[in-house]
């Protein structure tokens, strides 16, 4: 017998498939041998949807292979799909592995932090005291000043790694974005002016946030500090806010020089940093900010050149001045 359409031939079922047998009428069982080994031959049909008692052993074997070849795709499917799964676990784990180290070493940054920080009150005491001592000796002063501006980049790494390991809860207030953006930009002002860095905020004056204006305005100086350090031969700071289809967006660019995309994919991950000098934890800071108001952070390279970072607020944030 030569079966039409799916061309069966002698032994296309495997070994085992022993029920595929009890599918055919017992009239049509002496033709099994075309197709499969005698031994696998018995008898005790049995009914499946689809399949008449008189179908004939063509129909019935064209069905078995639709079903095997439905079964080997699901299974094909089904190992899609646990890989798929265990990619996504193993993801999981690791960033579980990784946001543990951070905790160990976010607690251990913290105690190192408040010990450095109570020994460098008495030293600056003590540098004020000679200061005063040696006014007159210009040359000591020279040396004095230098060793102040040594203790107060400490002091700088201290409070950042107090900020990096502090975790409070926002403390919500409603202020003017404008107000904050301006008292950040003249805190800032001596530093920009001698580097030759223009400033440029576009924000309404009515426009109010929802935040805690302490944390926001530390968010805000990390980002504004980290694009005038990439601005060294002068540029443009600028400071624009939108209503996006999220909600409030701040977003701050420069003209700098951009990030690679190999420094696109860590700008945010603690203690990354592209300067010689600094802790690597002040976008984290931010991220961090961010996160505890519900929101997030993005950074990209700019068309026209230079980078911008975009801070993204639920809606219910952003207010108009009544």
């Amino acid at each position: 017998m030569t079966a039409s359409g799916n061309q069966h031939e002698a032994g296309y079922l495997p070994q085992g498939d022993r029920v595929a047998l009890r599918l055919v009428v017992p009239e049509e069982l002496s033709q099994a041998d075309e197709y499969v080994p005698a031994d696998l031959v018995e008898a005790a049909p049995m009914a499946i949807a689809g399949i008449t008692p008189d179908a004939s052993l063509e129909t019935i074997l064209a069905a078995w292979s639709d079903a095997t070849l439905r079964l080997q795709q699901t299974h094909e499917t089904l190992q899609g799909e646990v890989a798929r799964l265990t990619n996504e676990l193993e993801a999981k784990n690791q960033e579980l592995a990784r946001q543990q180290r951070l905790a160990d070493l976010g607690r251990m940054a913290g105690h190192v932090a408040h010990e450095v920080r109570n020994s460098l009150v008495p030293v600056t005491l003590y540098l004020s005291l000679l200061r005063r001592r040696l006014a007159a000796d210009t040359e000591s002063s020279d040396i004095l000043t230098k060793v102040e501006a040594g203790f107060t980049a400490l002091d700088t790494t201290v409070n950042d790694l107090l900020n990096f390991t502090s975790h409070r809860e926002p403390d919500w207030r409603t202020f003017l974005v404008r107000d904050l953006v301006d008292e950040v930009c003249q805190s800032l002002a001596p530093q920009m002016e001698a580097q030759g860095i223009a400033t440029s905020i576009d924000i309404p004056p009515e426009v109010t946030l929802s935040a805690d204006r302490e944390m926001f305005r530390r968010a805000l100086l990390n980002l504004a500090l980290n694009s005038i350090d990439v601005m060294d031969a002068g540029g443009e700071l600028v400071v624009t806010s939108f209503d996006g289809p999220q909600g409030f967006e701040l977003e701050v660019a420069d003209s700098g020089p951009g990030f690679t995309k190999e420094q696109l994919s860590q700008l945010f991950e603690p203690f990354f940093t592209t300067k010689s000098t600094g802790t690597g934890l002040g976008l984290s800071i931010v991220q961090r900010i961010v996160t505890a108001h519900g929101g997030h952070i993005t950074a990209m390279n700019c068309p026209e050149g230079g980078a911008a970072f975009t801070i993204q607020l639920p809606r219910q944030s952003m207010r108009a001045a009544a």
